[in-house]
Formats: C-alpha cells, sequence, structure tokens
C-alpha cells in the first residue's frame, strides 16, 4: 500500500509539473497570436483558431516526449481569450478535438501505459482551461480504472474555480447531480487523493445526494481505520469539517445522521493514535497526521458543535497523556455506561435502528504482523 501511493504522488506530481511550464516552441502560434489582437474576427480567424487547437491536441495524443506535452498544454491555455467570438470558438474547438483526441487514441493505441499517459494529459488539459463547457469530456472518464486518470478526471470535474464560473442555477444543479453521480459509483474503490476532492465537491451542495455522498466518503474511512489499511490520515480532518458545517447548516436535514459518522470517524481517529501509540503501530507520518486531525478537529468541530470552545485533548496530546485522551473522548463520544455530551446534543444512537448504544465502536486491533521467513539453512 505504500509503494502504491508512492507510485501514484509520484505520477500525479511528475504529470502536474507539466502544467507550470510555458514555452512556445512546441507549437507555432503566430497566426493565433495576430487573431488574438483583433476585436472583431472573421471566418477565417475561426479556422485559424480551430487549426491551432486541432494541431496542439494532435501533438499530445501523438508524442510522449515529457517536455513537449508540458510546452504544448501550456501554450493552449496561454492562447485562451476573454474576447466573446475568440473564447466561443476556442471553446468549441477545444471540446471537439479534445473529444476526438480521447476517441483517437482508444482506437488508435494499443499500449497501455503510452494510453493512459495520452488520457491523463488531455484531462490535465481540461482542467487547466477551466472552461465549463468541458466538464462533459472529464465526467465521462471518472469511472477509469487508472489511478491517476481517475484524479485528473474528478478534479477537473470538481474544479472550485470553475465551479464558481458555472454558478448556482438550475443547469447547474443538474450537471453537480451527474458529477457526483458518477463520484458515487467510485467511492469504494478510490484512495484518498480522490476521495477528497469528491468530500470537497459534496461540501458544496445542500441536497440530499450531496450529504448522502459524503456520509459515504466517511464510512469509506471509517473502514479503512477499522482493518488499519487507512493512510493519509490528514484528509479526515476535512472530512470532519465538511460534516460539521453541514451538521451546524441544518440545511437538508439529517444532523442526527451526519453527527453519527462524525463522532465515529472522530473516535476511531482518537483511537487509532491512543492504540497506535501504546502498541508501537504507528509510523511517523501517521502520528503527525492524526495529531494534527485530532487537536484542528476539536477546536474547528468540536468547538462549533457544541457551542463553546475546547482544549483538553489539544492538552492531553501536548502533554503526553494517553488517559487524559481517552477519558476527553469518552466524555465527547460516549461509552457503554453513558452517553457522550455529542450523541446527547444530536440525539442519536450508534446502534442499529431501535437500539440504543451509548458507546462507538471499539477499534479492532492491528492485525498481526507476519514474520519474515526463515532462511534455509547450509
Amino acid at each position: 500500500m505504500k509503494l502504491k501511493r508512492a507510485v501514484f504522488v509520484l505520477l500525479v506530481c511528475g504529470l502536474v509539473l507539466a502544467v507550470l511550464g510555458i514555452s512556445k516552441a512546441a507549437l507555432d502560434a503566430r497566426r493565433i497570436e495576430d487573431v488574438m489582437k483583433k476585436d472583431a474576427l472573421t471566418q477565417q480567424d475561426f479556422q485559424i483558431i480551430d487549426q491551432f487547437i486541432r494541431d496542439a491536441v494532435a501533438t499530445l495524443v501523438r508524442t510522449i516526449d515529457f517536455t513537449e506535452v508540458s510546452k504544448t498544454r501550456a501554450l493552449v491555455v496561454s492562447h485562451q481569450s476573454t474576447q466573446a467570438q475568440y473564447a466561443q470558438q476556442y471553446s468549441e474547438s477545444c471540446y471537439r478535438h479534445i473529444a476526438e483526441g480521447m476517441e483517437h487514441a482508444r482506437a488508435d493505441i494499443r499500449d497501455e501505459t503510452t494510453l493512459f499517459k495520452v488520457v491523463t494529459n488531455l484531462l490535465i488539459l481540461i482542467d487547466s482551461l477551466k472552461d465549463p463547457r468541458l466538464i462533459e469530456l472529464a465526467i465521462q472518464e471518472i469511472p477509469h480504472g487508472n489511478s491517476a486518470v481517475r484524479y485528473w478526471a474528478v478534479r477537473a470535474s470538481t474544479d472550485p474555480e470553475l465551479w464558481t464560473k458555472i454558478g448556482q442555477g438550475q443547469g447547474a444543479a443538474q450537471l453537480a447531480t451527474r458529477v457526483m453521480t458518477a463520484c458515487d459509483q467510485v467511492v469504494d474503490s478510490s484512495g484518498p487523493e480522490v476521495l477528497l476532492q469528491i468530500a470537497r465537491f459534496a461540501g458544496r451542495f445542500d441536497t440530499g445526494q450531496a450529504t448522502a455522498l459524503l456520509m459515504r466518503i466517511t464510512e469509506v474511512r471509517v473502514r479503512s481505520y477499522a482493518d488499519w489499511s487507512v493512510n493519509y490520515e490528514l484528509m479526515d480532518g476535512a472530512v470532519l469539517r465538511l460534516l460539521t458545517d453541514k451538521i451546524v447548516g441544518g440545511g437538508n436535514g439529517g444532523s442526527d445522521q451526519l453527527a453519527r459518522r462524525f463522532a465515529h470517524l472522530y473516535s476511531f481517529a482518537i483511537q487509532r493514535y491512543i492504540k497506535g501509540q501504546n502498541l508501537g503501530r504507528l509510523r511517523d507520518v501517521s502520528r503527525n497526521y492524526l495529531i494534527s486531525v485530532l487537536i484542528d478537529t476539536e477546536d474547528k468541530c468540536v468547538g462549533r458543535l457544541l457551542g463553546a470552545p475546547q482544549a483538553t485533548i489539544r492538552r492531553a496530546i501536548e502533554g503526553g497523556d494517553l488517559a487524559g485522551l481517552q477519558a476527553e473522548h469518552d466524555r465527547l463520544l460516549g461509552t457503554a455506561a453513558s452517553a457522550g455530551v455529542i450523541p446527547t446534543r444530536f440525539n442519536f444512537s450508534y446502534g442499529a435502528q431501535g437500539e440504543n448504544r451509548t458507546a462507538p465502536p471499539v477499534l479492532p486491533d492491528p492485525p498481526q504482523r507476519t514474520a519474515p521467513a526463515a532462511e534455509d539453512q547450509p
């Protein structure tokens, strides 16, 4: 799992570095730069724009050289314009030729590694352009089985700057529904980098679908804590804040169920820290992530939920007082003997429907380490 995540991070970082470089060596932009200077465009100007995009996408599809790909993407992004005629043609050409590029890549490229790199580069271009029209192309790739492709598809579909442009009309609501439907299908099979983007997107909307999606993500994270496969615990601080926003906002109802998910995830984060410390089963990076999650959640979430500042968890962690941390966990979240202040305030039980259970589930012990096989003796 560590190796898979390291490879994924290196791959995503390597691909995103290409967004940063700006050069004009990969594609001839002289004609389109002349068009950009005009106040009114002719049919010939539209053709120049279209040809520029066609050539750029063709370069991205046929080229595997990292430097040329990065320069080409940067050129396309840097030649957007706010001039109405230009912007419309640029958007239409990008949509058409990127869609064709995706289609041709799948038809013509037999090597899977090359194919996923091409698709990923086109998705990075879509993400960089911040063009609402192109979101359709990104949504189609969300179910992709490759983790890097899925990451960029979700990122391009949920980008906050893009959704600021899209606005909040009926069309935006329908589009958001489509994005969340696609994301819902991949929650169980996605890593934390993808889940965090989906969670933040769900947090933007006060709808039943958005609330259900955020709760599903919480449940996936809880399961990963339970079997000790969890990684990048830092994302759970963001999930807990998003849950808190919805609980406090109360716009779409279901505050008791949201609070229950909040309590379960926060409890498992605290239990993982305590049990991991006691058993010596926490890597330094996980320990530091958990410290950040526990303290920030107390500061930014628990205080809001209870209506008063809280600092007991911070003091316990800073003082190395695991017993004090457990006591505050029990006060906030409950024990078998008594309900915690959060369940009491939001009127929920940890049990199944009709079952009154005052204690959060107990985090299982970590699986036993497998002993290395003994070497054969001569």
